[in-house]
Formats: structure tokens, sequence, C-alpha cells
């Protein structure tokens, strides 16, 4: 049965200024998800508190927004069968240290902070967050 499904995915700051978006979206690729948009931007901190509101509240929220502001990234709309939960899987858990073998950040993780990539948690979200980056 099909379901696919699109998702968001954001290459952080970390990976972008490593050189590793080619060879994440490679990973994506080769896991079976086609990337159907993509583009390189640098946020303005406004924008971040907007794209993680639903944090607002979490002690983090303020490093985060600074973050993801903190250089260029790489946002992409990927689709897949069940691409929410297949791209949640592939990404890891959040602290890459507790991250299983194989995923994005086992592999490329610096911190909880710095783990390279960010993909909606929720069918629902993935709308909002597409269209927060995709809005034409």
């Amino acid at each position: 049965m099909n379901n696919i499904e699109q998702t968001l995915s954001i290459i952080k700051p970390d990976a972008v200024e490593r050189n590793l978006d080619n060879e994440i979206k490679e990973i994506f690729k080769n896991k079976g998800f086609s990337i159907l948009r993509e583009k390189k931007i640098q946020i303005e901190k406004s924008e971040a508190e907007k794209f993680y509101k639903v944090h607002e509240t979490k002690p983090f929220y303020n490093d985060l927004c600074s973050y993801l502001s903190s250089g260029p990234i790489v946002v992409m709309i990927l689709e897949k069968n069940n691409a929410v939960l297949e791209n949640r899987a592939l990404m890891g858990s959040t602290n890459p240290k507790e991250a299983e073998e194989g995923t994005i950040r086992k592999k490329y993780g610096l911190s909880i902070d710095k783990n390279s990539v960010h993909g909606s948690d929720s069918i629902e979200n993935a709308k909002i967050e597409i269209d927060f980056f995709f809005r034409d």
C-alpha cells in the first residue's frame, strides 16, 4: 500500500560549514527519498524563532534559534513512503552520542545542538514546516 508523504529536512549550519550537504543528500537518495525541492539559504534569528515556535518555552529555545540562523542551511522537501518516520529513523537520536550506527547524526553530528540535520516530527508539522520555507 502506498503511503507517499512529504517531510521537511534541514541540513544545519554545522554540516553545511563542513561541506557535508551533498554527502547527506546522497544518503537520502540512497535510502529511496526523492528531493522534490531544495535551496540553500541563511535565515534571520527572527525567522528561526518563528520556525521553532513550538519550543518557545523550552530552555534551549534561544540557543536553538541562534544556532539555526548562524550560517547557511539547506532546506529540502523529501518524499517517500512513510517519509516522516523514515526520515526520523535515518537521522537518529537528537544526541549524536545516543544515535544508532549508520544514522546521519551518529556519523556527522557534533553535539546535541549541532546535530547536522532537522526533520519534521509529524505529518502535520511537515506541512507547516514545508510551507514555512516553500511558500510559493
